[in-house]
C-alpha cells in the first residue's frame, strides 16, 4: 500500500529526474496521468521530457496539441509515476503552463509542476524488476533532441 513521503521528491527520485544522464536513461518511461472531461488520460514520457529542478519542482515538455497538455492546462493537476530501484513513486502535483519552448524540432508546451504529495509504493516481500521501458530506434537522432529539451527546461 502506498504511503505518503510528503511534498518533496525523495533523493533517489530527484536524482532519477535530474536530466544529467540522458544516454544512460534511454528506455526509462514515466507515466503522466491527467484528468480529462470524460476519461482519465495516460501519457508516456521519457527522460528527455521531464526535469526535476528542485525537490519541489518538476518541469515537463509536452507536445502542445495533446490531451495531456489540454488536461493539465485545464485542471492544473496531474500525477507522474516513476519506478526507481525497488520503489514505485506517484508524484501528485499542481501545475501551470509557461510560455511554449521554442525548439529546433518544434514547439513544446512548458509545464511547471509543484509537488503536492509523493506516494511511495514499496513492499518487503517483492522487488520491482522492471517498469515500462523502450529502446530508441535512432539514438543519435533522439538524444540531441532530448539534450536540447532538457536545456530549455532548465532555462525555463
Amino acid at each position: 500500500m502506498p504511503r505518503s513521503t510528503g511534498d518533496r521528491l525523495p533523493a533517489d527520485l530527484r536524482s532519477f529526474l535530474d536530466g544529467t544522464d540522458l544516454r544512460g536513461g534511454e528506455g526509462r518511461t514515466f507515466l503522466l496521468v491527467t484528468s480529462g472531461p470524460d476519461w482519465p488520460h495516460v501519457a508516456m514520457l521519457s527522460v528527455g521530457e521531464v526535469l526535476a529542478t528542485t525537490d519541489r519542482e518538476i518541469r515537463i515538455a509536452l507536445w502542445p496539441g495533446t490531451a495531456a497538455t489540454a488536461n493539465l492546462t485545464a485542471s492544473g493537476k496531474g500525477v507522474l509515476m516513476a519506478v526507481v530501484d525497488d520503489a514505485v513513486y506517484y508524484v501528485r502535483f499542481e501545475c501551470r503552463r509557461g510560455a511554449d519552448l521554442e525548439l529546433s524540432q518544434g514547439k513544446r508546451a512548458f509545464i511547471i509542476a509543484s509537488v503536492a504529495d509523493v506516494l511511495e509504493d514499496r513492499v518487503t516481500y517483492a522487488k520491482m524488476t522492471s517498469a515500462l521501458a523502450f529502446r530508441l530506434v535512432d539514438r543519435e537522432a533522439v538524444i540531441p533532441r532530448w539534450e536540447e529539451t532538457i536545456a530549455a527546461l532548465r532555462r525555463g
